[in-house]
């Protein structure tokens, strides 16, 4: 089972979305193998978002992480990377397809809600920055053969 890296970042908190978008990642057959509510320290913002240091938004992607708390959760599945990215959408909302979580709530490019890992090399670092490996817990759901076909 492949796991990745979600965050409901402050605007989806601050908009009490949350338990709507954990479910629709539920709905969809991932399973949550690690979920907390953080407030991200300015450190852990620039380790999470250090592949854009050299872009003129970083300073603003930083402001942006670090501004509330965040629901961050590692989803586990069958290509969960894959599974997740398809579930957020395009990066900006405007241009999401309806149906997924920017399509349907997000009209930003900044401030669209949620950030999902791009590839699994990725999740296991960014996994790694938010969570201990101790808060993390492996199980097989009774539906598993039903959900991930086997």
């Amino acid at each position: 089972m492949e796991r990745t890296l979600i965050l409901l970042k402050p605007d989806a908190v601050q908009r009490r979305l949350a338990g709507d978008l954990i479910a629709k990642f539920e709905r969809k057959g991932l399973r949550l193998a690690g979920l907390k509510l953080i407030h991200a320290s300015k450190s852990l913002a620039e380790k999470h978002y250090e592949v854009h240091k050299e872009r003129p938004f970083y300073g603003s992607l930083i402001s942006f992480l670090t501004s509330g708390p965040t629901v961050a959760m590692v989803l586990e599945g069958r290509e969960a990377v894959t599974v997740a990215r398809n579930l957020i959408g395009a990066t900006d909302g405007v241009k999401a397809a309806p149906g997924t979580i920017r399509g349907d709530y997000a009209i930003s490019v900044q401030n669209n809600l949620v950030h999902g890992s791009d590839s699994a090399e990725n999740a296991a670092k960014e996994i790694a920055l938010w969570f201990q490996e101790a808060e993390l817990v492996t199980f097989t759901p009774i539906d598993t053969p039903w959900v991930a076909g086997g």
